[in-house]
């Protein structure tokens, strides 16, 4: 026990710094100690082992054979440490220096570079991976721990979920340019029972907000097609195969193909889009910079 008091993980670091550097000023300047600091750890350790680290020759210390086993052991122990020191703050909610953001679909033409480059400005260092899907998928990978983070509809009562609302989206009926829906100022659901609509499938927030405008007007609408992301749905439509229902956000990725018609007032549904974390990871460094780098945005409704 008494030995292993003596060898501590300060000294077997001056131990590296000098066996790298071959010299006590250098060693001391990169471990930010005296000269004197580093002679004494290393005299220290030789008494501990009671054996020879360094032999003298003029004025340098020159390393034995001793000092080198000891070295390569203290180079494997300090990384062994360091790991674990690492996995230990991993499995408390800490990161390291990438953050993974879970995204819609829709998201990544303008909040996400927005986030992204916001966050940048504050950790220069942290590397950012972008993982897309549906608002069911990423909660799940969020629970999971394959995401960090979650730039998505804020989940309804979810105990272990942390929110930070960014903003609310509108629902509009989307039609091809220059359809029958056009010239209305708003689109009564109910006088549209009999057209064709493609929406996405379960699990993406824009089709709960198309399930629930239906439902509001008191119909299942005919279903031609569900597709797997937003922006196949909006080329679907422009290309006349049928009308759906989308967020305002995706106004401007159109395309001079689709146009968004307000619904009446009776069927609008509203999108909450916002940040989203486990609430025990609320403390880790890389979400709190994701966050503050989430200012709110104005509504879409215009």
């Amino acid at each position: 026990m008494a030995l292993m008091e003596e060898i501590t993980l300060r000294k077997l670091e001056m131990l590296l710094a000098y066996m790298e550097s071959s010299n006590l000023r250098r060693a001391a300047e990169q471990l930010d100690v005296s000269t004197v600091s580093v002679h004494r750890a290393l005299h220290s350790l030789e008494d501990a082992l009671d054996c020879a680290l360094f032999r003298h020759e003029g004025r340098d210390l020159l390393p034995t054979e001793a000092a080198r086993v000891l070295a390569d052991a203290a180079r494997s122990a300090l990384k062994l440490i360091g790991d674990g020191v690492q996995a230990a703050r991993a499995a408390g909610g800490w990161s390291g220096a990438r953050i993974r953001i879970g995204s819609l679909f829709s998201l990544g033409v303008e909040t996400v570079p927005r986030l992204v480059a916001d966050m940048r400005q504050l950790r220069p260092d942290l590397q950012a991976e972008l993982v897309m899907g549906s608002n069911a998928e990423l909660l799940v990978q969020l629970r999971a721990g394959t995401t960090d983070a979650a730039l998505m509809a804020i989940p309804p009562a979810e105990p272990d979920i942390e929110s930070l609302a960014l903003f609310e989206d509108p629902m509009y009926f989307a039609a091809p340019i220059g359809s029958r829906y056009a010239r209305l100022g708003a689109v009564d659901l109910q006088a549209c029972a009999n057209e064709r609509f493609i929406t996405l499938r379960k699990g993406f927030v824009t089709r709960d907000g198309f399930d629930a405008a239906f439902r509001n007007a008191g119909f299942v609408p005919k279903l031609a097609m569900e597709v797997g992301d937003i922006f196949t749905l909006i080329n679907l439509v422009g290309g006349g195969l049928g009308c759906t229902l989308l967020p305002g956000r995706v106004r401007d990725v159109l395309g001079g193909k689709v146009e968004l018609i307000p619904l009446q007032s009776r069927y609008q549904v509203r999108q909450r889009i916002g940040l989203n974390y486990l609430r025990a990871r609320q403390r880790d460094p890389n979400l709190v910079a994701l966050a503050s780098a989430c200012r709110p945005v104005p509504s879409l409704a215009a």
